[in-house]
Parts: structure tokens; C-alpha cells; sequence
């Protein structure tokens, strides 16, 4: 085969294992069916609820195996119903309609809280009500609700059969993009082993911490969508699990592991620079650290092409030339000074840490075969009244969510009144702007007010292009179809480019509806009063700065930590077991750090009076990440952390340490009671390095949080 038919072949798979392109073939099915049943049924333009029915489903889809995408669908469609009622209800008295769309956007928020599946459902639900709402304002209520109603249901059909027939799609592509951020995040920590004086490695750090945050979201949304087909399987008879969610399971795994190693942090990399500062064992270790991540990226890439990586053998040579590189510094003079003993410890068990990691790499493509280690843990409500639970946790003006659902509840009221109050009939757009661009953060939402606004007016253009060049019904028909799928397809990776997508939907169908007249300035000014609504709501209503919720957010990191510590303790000399409850400690530590990362991340973007305090936010950010980097070479390492001699000292050690983590973590939730009590400990003569370290941060940390603790 010609390298050119090669090409198309793997770029065609890649493409079409797309999570995004999935979604979008999907609902250009769904559309283009309706659109057929239409024209063959002379329908005319009395299609058009229906296909507003396929897009609500569509944005209530969640990643699932067939039956729990059925069982998602099915709730979808009880929620469509009953809200849909009560809207349809309420129609005569515009100020009871207005009512019922903010309680059942404040509700439907709250009910976000069970997970992601109802988070999208709560989103299709809101967007449905919005349309019968606008549909009995164009006069056209008879008969809308049931073909809303229909029009969900015939996309769940094509969702779940999609699900049964292609079940591996959207775990492929999640898998893939998990493995290019770790082998991005393998580049950016070879940038820390650069023996360079005069280096920013606090910039650097810094950098690597908030990749963290994207890997460790990679990581949360690969799990779920394994843990889906996983949980489908269950108790279904269905056999032994098949090669392939075998594999994907393997590969999981190992990303954890890797992800371990390389948040490993083995010694202060300005002393390593120093020290080192001669001899090239820490360029020997650069390199295997590069190769290593363009290895991952090489297996992302096969991942998404459904192929095989071409290995070359150069990462072998790179290990073998970097422990050559070691044992001569090794067999050199011991060096008599302290720090320089510490470095070469160091350097020796980075060493054995990457030559571990790239011991995983050959296993990624062998099938998982059972054992202790494999279970996940379902982080979902298991009954209703653990679901209540959790909607109970979020009653509170502290919580973000409820305090998003209040906002978006008083923004619909604004917005409805302004509907109410002119007599366009398109008017309904600025409720469904308020509800896509208002976001539970300020800077997520201000940035989603942009996309919208700039998507609006491409969209608008190449609207008014595509009715000017094509004039046939046909031929706008097929681009109407083409356009739904873009925008359900794009509306999580390129938001810019969905809204465009979405405005020449629009444009087309009222142009074939003979309502085009004014649609194009009225589309632009509703998308810009919706967005300056939802941004001046985020920005006055009960605004959700970062801040104030950093103290919370640095309190649970903390606490994680201190978790994951006795986690690996529990483990020293014993033997290396990643059985469930230690990859659960270690998931909860990174998931923390990754919170406080993102955090700080739209912190940056928040207005300057909301960024009390950021600097030292940013200092206590790379503190606990560094943290966490020496907690991760412990857990590297954990099963050769101690003989029988020092196993004492080291649960010593890790005792104190982990009180002194929990006794921070209380004195940023009750600063003025407990900062005096938090005392701080030295490490012993001969603690492990690396618990030595992680408690020579304890007092910059906790002199960051006594600078932070006033901004909330």
C-alpha cells in the first residue's frame, strides 16, 4: 500500500473515532431522518419542533454504554415531558411561565450535583422548556410539545443504538487524548532537570502544576467512560469481559501509574543543578524523559488510529546510556559534603523511577487479565436517598452550584421580562444565550460571552452567504442538516464554531419557513442583551471569585495528602499492591491539587478587585504541588521504602507529617482558632529524603496560608 492510502486510512480512523465527530455524525442521522420523514409526509415546515427535540436530546447525551445511555434517554425524556407541561401550562401568564423557567433552572442545577449524566440532562431539560416557550410565542404551540417529545425519543433510539454497535469510540478518544497530555506533561518535567543556573523553576513548576489539572480532568473522564461499559456488563450475563475493554483497562491503569511517576519529585531540582552541575547524568536523565513522553505521544496517536506504535529502540539506548552515566558518577569519591551525598541518592532513584516507568509501556498493549487491582470506584449516588444527600450538601450560599443556579434563576427572570416586553418573536433567544453562556465561574463565563457573540456573527454571515449562493430548497436543506450536526458535534471542543454552526441552522430554517425578515440584526442584539445578562450576573449576583473559595480548596488538597501518605506508609516493605483503596487516596490527592490548579487558572482571568491575594495563591499552589511530587516518589517507591530497621522511623515520620498536614488543613478552615496550634515538627536524622523535604514545606505553607486566609 502507497504511503499516501496509508495516510488516509489512519487519518480517517483517527477522525472518526472522535469523540466530537461522533456526536456530530449522530445528529446530522437524526436530523437528516426527520428532514426525510418530512418531506415525505408533506409536513412542510411543521417539522421544525421536532428537529428542535432532536437538539435538546442531543445536549442532554452523556458518555454511557447502550443501557445506561437508554436509561439516561428515558429520564431525559420524563424530565422533557414534565417540564414541558408545566411550561406549556403557564403560557397565558407570561410572569407564572417566567416562574417556572427559574425554578426549574435553580432545581435543575441542584441536580447537577449526582454527576455529569445529570448535568447534560439538565441542560437538555432547560433548553427544552426554553424552545415550547418560544414556539407558543411564534403562535405555533399545537401539537409542539408532542413533536418535541418525539423528536428526543427518535434521537435516543439512534443514541443507544450507536452505543450497542460502536461502543468503543469515545473510550478510544478519551484514552488517546489522556495519553498526549501525560506525554506532554513528560516534556514539561524534563524542562525541571535542566542543570541550568539561574533557571525560573518556580515558573517552571508552576507550568507542570496546571498541566496537572488538564491531565488529572483527562484522567476523571477517561474513568468514567470505562467505568460506564464496565458497569453495563455487570450482572448481565454477558460472560468475560471482551479483549478490548480488557486492553482499555490496562491502559488506564498504567496512565495512573505513569502519572505517579512522573509527578515523582525525588530532590529539590536547584540543589540536583548544583550539585550536578559537572556532570551530565542529569542530561542523560532529560533525554529519557523526553522520549519517553514523545513514546506516549506515539501511543496516542496509534491509540486514535486503532494501530500499533513503531518503537526504534532509541528510549532503550537513552536508559541505558543514563544508568551508565550514574554508575560512573557513583563509583567516582564519595563526596563528603551532605548535599552532595542527598543528590546522589537522588539522582539514583530517579534513575530506577524512570526506568520503572518505561517498564510500563510494554504492557499497554496486552489485555488486562483479572486481579485485586482492577476494580473502580462509582463515585454516583447509589440510591435516592444518596442522591438527596448530595443535592442537600450543595443548600448553601457558600456553595458554588447553588449560588450558579440563583444567579441563572434571577438572569431567566430578567431575561423573561425582557421577552415580555417586546413583541419580536424571536426574543427567546436571549433566554437561551443567558442559559449556554452563564458558566459557574466569572471567567469561564466571560470567556463563553465572547465565543458566543464572535460564533454569532460568523454565523450570521455565513448564513446570509448560503442563502444568497443557494437558493434551493434542496440544496439548504442539506446544509440546515449539516450545520446541527457541526454545532452538536463542536459545542464542547470549539464553542465558537458551534454557535456559528447553530446560527445557520437557524438562518436557513427561518428563511425556508418565509420568516427571514429580521432575523439577522434581531439574532445578534438577543445574543448580546443574553450575554451581558449573564455576564453582569456573574460578575454582581453572588459571584463565585476564587478567592473565597480557595481556603476550601487548599483544605481539602491538604487533607487528600495527608491520606495518600497513609496510603503509602501502609504499603512500605510490604510490597507494591495498587489495590483499590490506594489508588482511591491517590485519585482524591490529585484531583484536589488539580482543583486548586484550575482555580487559580480562572482566577487569573477574574477582575483585579477578586484577585485578592493571588500572588500568594499561586506561591501556596506550587508549595502543595511540590508537595505532592515528593508524596508521589514516595508512593513510586512504596514498596521498598524501608527495611525492618527503619520502618519505625519512616511511620514515625509519616505520622508527624500527617498530622501537621491536618492541622493545617484545620486552620484554614478555622483560622483564628487553630493557626497559634498548628506545630511544626523537625524530620528525624534519618528520615526517608523525601519525607524530609515534604516537612521543610510545612512553614512556607502554612506562612502563604496565614497571607491568604484575609481574602476570604
Amino acid at each position: 500500500m502507497s504511503a499516501t492510502g496509508l495516510d488516509w486510512r489512519v487519518t480517517w480512523s483517527r477522525t472518526r473515532n472522535h469523540e466530537g465527530v461522533a456526536r456530530g455524525v449522530r445528529a446530522f442521522v437524526a436530523l437528516l431522518c426527520v428532514l426525510l420523514l418530512g418531506w415525505w409526509a408533506g409536513w412542510d415546515h411543521r417539522f421544525m419542533p421536532a428537529m428542535l427535540g432532536v437538539i435538546a436530546s442531543a445536549l442532554a447525551e452523556s458518555d454511557d454504554g447502550w443501557r445506561g445511555r437508554l436509561r439516561a434517554q428515558l429520564l431525559a425524556l420524563a424530565a422533557f415531558a414534565v417540564v414541558g407541561l408545566a411550561v406549556q401550562a403557564s403560557q397565558p401568564l407570561p410572569l407564572l411561565q417566567a416562574l417556572v423557567l427559574a425554578a426549574a433552572a435553580l432545581a435543575l442545577t441542584l441536580v447537577g450535583a449526582l454527576g455529569e449524566r445529570y448535568r447534560a440532562v439538565a441542560l437538555g431539560v432547560l433548553v427544552f422548556a426554553i424552545y415550547i416557550a418560544m414556539l407558543g410565542r411564534q403562535g405555533r404551540a399545537d401539537g409542539a410539545l408532542v413533536l418535541l417529545l418525539l423528536g428526543a425519543a427518535w434521537y435516543g433510539v439512534v443514541s443507544v443504538l450507536w452505543a450497542a454497535l460502536l461502543p468503543r469510540a469515545t473510550l478510544r478518544h478519551r484514552m488517546s487524548r489522556l495519553y498526549a497530555l501525560l506525554g506532554e506533561q513528560l516534556r514539561l518535567k524534563a524542562q525541571l532537570l535542566e542543570p541550568v543556573r539561574d533557571v525560573d523553576q518556580a515558573g517552571r513548576r508552576m507550568a507542570l502544576a496546571l498541566h496537572n489539572g488538564r491531565v488529572v480532568l483527562a484522567l476523571t473522564a477517561t474513568k468514567e467512560s470505562l467505568f460506564s461499559r464496565l458497569h453495563d456488563r455487570e450482572g448481565k450475563g454477558e460472560g468475560p469481559r471482551p479483549v478490548w475493554l480488557q486492553l482499555a483497562m490496562r491502559q488506564y491503569l498504567a496512565a495512573q501509574d505513569i502519572h505517579e511517576r512522573v509527578n515523582s519529585s525525588h530532590e529539590d531540582y536547584g540543589l540536583l543543578s548544583e550539585t550536578l552541575f559537572h556532570s551530565d547524568a542529569l542530561y542523560r536523565c532529560q533525554r529519557v524523559l523526553t522520549q519517553l513522553g514523545e513514546q506516549l505521544l506515539k501511543f496516542a496517536e496509534a491509540i486514535a488510529a486503532r494501530g500499533s506504535p513503531v518503537h526504534t529502540g532509541s528510549t532503550a539506548r537513552a536508559i541505558e546510556d543514563m544508568q551508565a552515566a550514574i554508575a560512573h558518577l557513583l563509583a567516582g569519591p564519595l563526596p563528603r559534603q551532605p548535599e552532595a551525598a542527598r543528590a546522589l541518592g537522588a539522582v539514583q532513584q530517579l534513575g530506577r523511577n524512570l526506568a520503572a516507568m518505561a517498564g510500563v509501556l510494554p504492557a499497554l498493549e496486552q489485555p488486562l487479565q483479572g486481579g485485586a487491582g482492577e476494580a473502580l470506584h462509582d463515585r454516583g449516588p447509589r440510591d435516592w436517598r444518596a442522591a438527596w444527600q448530595r443535592v442537600r450538601e450543595q443548600l448553601h450560599l457558600q456553595s458554588p452550584l447553588l449560588r450558579h443556579g440563583l444567579r441563572l434563576a434571577l438572569t431567566l427572570l430578567l431575561g423573561s421580562a425582557i421577552v415580555a416586553t417586546t413583541r419580536d418573536p424571536h426574543a427567546y433567544w436571549v433566554l437561551l444565550t443567558i442559559v449556554f453562556v452563564s458558566q459557574p465561574r466569572y471567567a469561564d463565563t466571560r470567556h463563553r460571552m465572547v465565543q458566543r457573540a464572535t460564533g454569532t456573527a460568523l454565523g450570521l454571515c455565513l448564513g446570509w452567504a448560503a442563502i444568497r449562493l443557494f437558493p434551493a430548497t434542496v440544496l439548504q436543506s442539506a446544509l440546515l442538516v449539516v450545520a446541527g450536526g457541526v454545532f452538536l458535534g463542536s459545542r464542547h471542543t470549539h464553542y465558537t464554531r458551534a454557535t456559528a454552526s447553530v446560527t445557520v441552522l437557524l438562518l436557513l430554517s427561518f428563511h425556508q419557513a418565509g420568516m427571514g425578515d429580521g432575523v439577522i440584526p434581531t439574532r445578534m442584539l438577543d445574543t448580546v442583551v443574553g450575554g451581558v445578562l449573564a455576564w453582569l450576573a456573574a460578575w454582581l449576583v453572588l459571584p463565585n471569585w476564587q478567592s473565597r473559595q480557595w481556603p476550601q480548596l487548599a483544605e481539602q488538597a491538604l487533607r487528600s495528602q495527608a491520606g495518600y501518605l497513609q496510603e503509602i506508609v501502609a504499603q512500605a516493605g510490604a510490597g507494591k499492591q495498587d489495590h483499590l483503596a490506594y489508588r482511591l487516596a491517590r485519585r482524591n490527592a490529585h484531583s484536589a491539587d488539580a482543583a486548586l490548579s484550575n482555580a487559580y487558572a480562572s482566577m487569573l482571568r477574574e477582575p483585579a478587585h477578586a484577585r485578592r491575594m493571588f500572588e500568594a495563591c499561586g506561591r501556596f499552589l506550587v508549595l502543595s504541588h511540590t508537595l505532592l511530587n515528593y508524596l508521589s516518589a514516595l508512593g513510586a517507591h512504596r514498596g521498598t521504602l524501608a527495611d525492618a530497621g527503619q520502618d519505625g522511623v519512616l511511620r514515625r515520620d509519616a505520622a508527624a507529617l500527617g498530622a501537621q498536614l491536618t492541622a493545617l488543613a484545620g486552620c484554614m478552615r478555622q483560622p483564628q482558632a487553630q493557626m497559634a496550634t498548628a506545630a511544626l515538627h523537625e524530620p528525624s536524622a534519618s528520615a526517608q529524603p523525601q519525607l524530609a523535604l515534604a516537612m521543610q514545606l510545612l512553614p512556607q505553607l502554612q506562612r502563604e496560608a496565614q497571607t491568604m486566609l484575609p481574602a476570604a
